[in-house]
């Protein structure tokens, strides 16, 4: 086009053949297109010519022209359907110039001549097959012979005495290049005793002009004769030679494999490929009313409001933007495993208007050094194009590790990928209209400057879920089931039962409960049905094939009641739920299950007081059998880690003081921030805590034996009792009746009597 403009006029050109070869060739000129056009050196004859046809270019005509720019498409394109080939003009400004087509007519013909030399093609073939040939062999030739001839260095002193002074020497190649000798043996040559698989050796001669001389010294020494001396053989050049062809081939392969630019073009794709974030990208377009939604997400109502405020920003900003109110650049979703943290995310991809990109924070590491960085660039790069948009990164942890302070545990790929992420989100090119979300159960691993506000302006905690909460959760998943009754008549028993369930937790009972009702071979999900969901899940499955002989099951009787005993004697404990000596798959042999509170405050007492529940099975087995067992292995393991808390995080031993540290400055891989006599004073008091609460659960043990007798025969007897079984046989809590829903509450479909039906995994 920079012709064009040393020009006075514009020529446009199209190929005589086209319209001569067009089976509309009548019509076309009928209708006048070559007035149009005003054509000259039409050939009458319609003869093919390659000669061009110049168009004047004159404004009236054109336009002309482009009104009757139909018919000419309808001519040209009859022509090119018949060659398989079809020309689509836009706008008459789609005529190419003369200077372009000849370049194009070029380029085709220095194409179709390299494509089309087989001559050219063979040869070029032959030099890659020769170059890969050649560069095989001399490597080759390097690695397999040299390294079948023992190439291992010797001392001259070596030499002289095990080999020359015992005749095993045939001859010496010397290389002056290299100041290296080889010294190849007879056959059979024996060196120390042994006979050698090998037979060359190589020496290393400082002065490499004066072997021959040293050689004869010694042979002289050693009374070896002048005409039966030691053949050497001088090699100036071979080894150079080698060298040099062994450079010419690597070129030669270098050259011929990346001569052609597809080796590089291929190439780059799989670079590209690399350094592109594979996220998962949801568009407004394909939703379609599909997807979780925040009607989906039963409790968390708190952590709802929070994230539904980002929703309506995106779709309302001008009701923030009139006040001056920004929008939240990030928000971190904190919590436990299991508590809803993904399932949000999900929603706010469901119900946000936006495109919402998602990715794991473990896909941004890999191997190669550089390539977290670079995703991390790409996913924000995407976000930015179909800005306002919502970027969330699950389990941040991964890359928000913090950084380390010292040279010597630092991950450089780890750091390089964090501080590209903290320059995205808030930095000098970070830009708006993009939210960051993330969610992590580790939050104490993070960096600081992550978590700060202008990345993340909001931390919403999303905790195990509450009695009320757990209800919700309970009805929602309920209600995908088939039950006897209406989902709220269990959910109340239900939650009771869940102390500590995550919601992930709860909809696995759900689902246990309707796969077991299915090999059940029933229509619908009893009650019964639910319990055994619970049970398996806290226990795991009952073992039918159980190889607990008679005495063994005795002591896990007396076990089981002494924790039982302890806990309804006394004042802070929870109440009993039930105690059952059912072997499960979990390799627990029995277990007490309590409704344990949702109070987040305990008190010394509550804490002592549940050690000595702890403690009692154990206490139990001392009394009765007068031997201990390893059946109290995870008791010793939650009484040993309360005591520790009340002495480092409490702050409730009065030996030490108000003093407070959290778990990850007492573990095991970091400097403890204080000293080993307070190390030492620690362990003490921790001792002298459990001693105490054992102490006080024997005393009840004792006080009380004849209770204890009677809730473990009745053990043996049906294994598993409940509260109402308990009561009946020891009376009621001496501190009045614990704080339990009444199981009449709960619906159980076979209406069996509780007193005597108390296994409810047995069904």
């Amino acid at each position: 086009m920079q012709n064009l403009t040393k020009c006075s006029s514009r020529h446009y050109f199209i190929p005589y053949k086209i319209i001569n070869l067009s089976s509309n060739h009548d019509i076309v000129f009928k209708h006048g297109i070559d007035t149009i056009f005003n054509l000259r050196y039409i050939n009458a004859n319609g003869n093919i010519k390659l000669k061009r046809l110049p168009i004047l270019e004159r404004h009236h005509l054109l336009n002309k022209a482009h009104t009757k720019y139909g018919m000419v498409q309808s001519a040209l394109q009859d022509y090119f359907n018949n060659q398989c080939k079809l020309l689509k003009f836009g706008s008459y400004r789609n005529f190419s110039t003369s200077s372009s087509h000849n370049k194009e007519e070029d380029n085709n013909k220095s194409s179709k001549n390299n494509d089309s030399d087989p001559v050219k093609y063979i040869i070029l073939s032959f030099l890659k097959i020769g170059a890969v040939v050649a560069f095989l062999y001399f490597i080759g030739k390097h690695i397999l012979f040299t390294s079948t001839e023992s190439t291992a260095n010797i001392s001259w002193r070596e030499f002289v005495q095990e080999m020359l002074a015992k005749g095993e020497v045939e001859e010496i190649v010397v290389f002056p290049s290299t100041n290296m000798v080889k010294i190849h043996l007879y056959p059979g040559a024996i060196i120390k005793g042994q006979k050698l698989l090998f037979h060359s050796y190589t020496m290393h001669i400082p002065n490499i002009d004066q072997i021959e001389e040293k050689l004869r010294k010694e042979e002289k020494k050693l009374g070896i004769k002048q005409e039966n001396g030691i053949s050497v053989i001088y090699n100036r050049n071979s080894e150079r030679m080698i060298y040099i062809l062994r450079l010419l081939s690597l070129i030669l392969l270098l050259y011929t494999l990346f001569s052609k630019t597809s080796v590089i073009t291929n190439f780059k794709p799989f670079i590209s490929k690399l350094k592109s974030a594979n996220f998962t990208l949801v568009e407004p377009s394909m939703k379609h009313g599909k997807g979780v939604r925040f009607e989906d997400v039963a409790g968390l109502k708190e952590a709802k409001i929070e994230v539904m405020e980002f929703v309506d920003y995106l779709k309302q900003p001008e009701r923030y933007q009139i006040l001056g109110a920004k929008v939240p650049k990030g928000a971190l979703l904190l919590g436990p495993p299991g508590c809803g943290k993904t399932l949000l995310a999900k929603a706010v991809a469901t119900e946000a208007n936006v495109p919402f990109l998602s990715m794991n924070g473990s896909e941004f590491i890999e191997v190669l050094g550089g390539l977290g960085a670079a995703r991390v660039r790409d996913l924000f790069k995407e976000g930015k194009k179909r800005a306002p948009s919502i970027i969330y990164i699950d389990e941040i942890d991964a890359i928000g590790r913090k950084r380390s302070e010292s040279s010597i545990n630092t991950n450089d790929e780890s750091e390089r990928t964090l501080n590209q992420l903290l320059v995205e989100m808030d930095g000098m090119i970070s830009k708006e209209n993009i939210i960051v979300l993330a969610s992590t159960n580790r939050a104490e691993v993070l960096d600081k400057a992550l978590l700060r506000p202008g990345r993340f302006d909001r931390h919403i905690l999303i905790d195990l879920p509450t009695l009320a909460e757990r209800k919700q959760i309970f009805e929602y998943h309920l209600k995908k089931i088939a039950l006897q009754e209406d989902a709220s008549k269990y959910s109340h028993y239900l939650s009771y039962l869940t102390p500590g369930f995550t919601g992930a937790d709860i909809a696995n009972v759900c689902n246990e409960a309707a796969l077991y009702a299915a090999r059940q071979k029933k229509k619908i999900v009893e009650g019964s049905d639910l319990m055994y969901a619970i049970d398996r899940t806290i226990g795991g499955t009952k073992k039918i094939t159980s190889t607990v002989t008679p005495s063994m099951k005795r002591v896990i009787a007396y076990h089981e009641a002494g924790h039982a005993l302890v806990g309804w004697l006394l004042k802070y404990t929870d109440a009993l739920l039930k105690v059952t000596i059912v072997p499960r798959t979990n390799l627990s042999l029995g277990f007490a299950q309590y409704t344990e509170s949702d109070h987040k405050l305990q008190s010394k007492e509550e804490l002592h007081e549940k050690m000595c529940m702890m403690l009692g099975g154990r206490a139990a087995e001392n009394l009765i059998f007068n031997q201990i067992t390893t059946g109290a292995q995870n008791d010793l393991e939650k009484v040993t880690k309360l005591a520790y808390l009340q002495i480092q995080q409490y702050g409730m031993c009065p030996t030490l003081g108000l003093l407070s540290f959290d778990e990850e400055s007492t573990s095991q891989r970091t400097k403890k921030p204080y000293s080993k006599q307070l190390g030492n004073l620690m362990d003490a008091e921790a001792r002298r805590l459990i001693a105490e609460a054992y102490e006080k659960a024997q005393q009840i043990i004792v006080d009380n034996r004849d209770k204890l007798e009677k809730i473990a025969e009745a053990l043996i007897e049906k294994e598993t009792l409940n509260y109402d079984d308990v009561e009946k046989l020891i009376g009621p809590p001496p501190y009045g009746k614990k704080n339990l829903i009444e199981l009449a509450e709960f619906v159980i479909s076979n209406q069996t009597d509780e007193s005597h039906t108390v296994n409810p995994t047995a069904t």
